[in-house]
C-alpha cells in the first residue's frame, strides 16, 4: 500500500468521511461524517464503550441499541474502503477482500455479543466486534494471499 492509500485509510479509521474529505469528493464524506454520528448516537456507541472499557459488559450490552449498531462496522469499513480505492495509486489484486471480510464479521461479532463467550469471559459488542472485525481483516488477506498466488 502507498503512502497515500496508508493516509486515506488511517483517516478514514479515526472518522469515517476523512479519507473522502482527503480525496476532495467533499459530498460523499459529509454523508460518511454524518452516518458515522448518526449511527453512533442512536446506538449508544459511546457509552458502551465506556462501559465496556470500565469492565461493566452487562451494563454496554443494555445500554446498546442493536438495531442501529448493525449499520456500524459496514459504514466505517465500507468508508475505509472507499478512500483506499479512491487514492492515489493501483489497487492491487483483490485488496477489497479484507474489508469486506472485516464488515461482515465485524457485524456478526456484534450480532453474537450478547451471549458469545470467549474462554468464559462476555465480551459485550464493543470488544466482540472488534475481534471478529480483526479476524475478518486476517482471514481476508490471507484469502486474498491465495488467491494471488494462484492468479499470478
Amino acid at each position: 500500500m502507498n503512502e497515500d492509500k496508508l493516509q486515506k485509510l488511517l483517516w478514514s479509521i479515526a472518522i469515517p468521511g476523512f479519507g473522502q474529505l482527503l480525496n476532495r469528493k467533499i459530498f460523499k464524506g459529509i454523508i460518511f461524517i454524518f452516518l458515522e454520528f448518526v449511527i453512533n448516537y442512536n446506538s449508544n456507541l459511546n457509552t458502551s464503550i465506556m462501559l465496556s472499557f470500565n469492565g461493566k459488559v452487562n451494563e454496554a450490552i443494555e445500554v446498546t441499541n442493536y438495531q442501529w449498531l448493525l449499520f456500524y462496522p459496514c459504514v466505517y469499513v465500507f468508508a475505509m474502503w472507499d478512500a483506499v480505492r479512491e487514492a492515489k495509486g493501483e489497487n492491487p489484486p483483490f485488496y477489497y477482500l479484507p474489508f469486506v471480510l472485516g464488515a461482515y464479521l465485524g457485524t456478526v461479532g456484534i450480532i453474537y455479543s450478547r451471549f458469545l463467550t470467549i474462554f468464559t469471559i462476555l465480551l459485550g459488542p464493543v470488544f466482540l466486534g472488534i475481534i471478529f472485525f480483526f479476524f475478518g481483516i486476517f482471514l481476508g488477506n490471507f484469502i486474498r494471499y491465495i488467491l494471488n498466488k494462484k492468479h499470478f
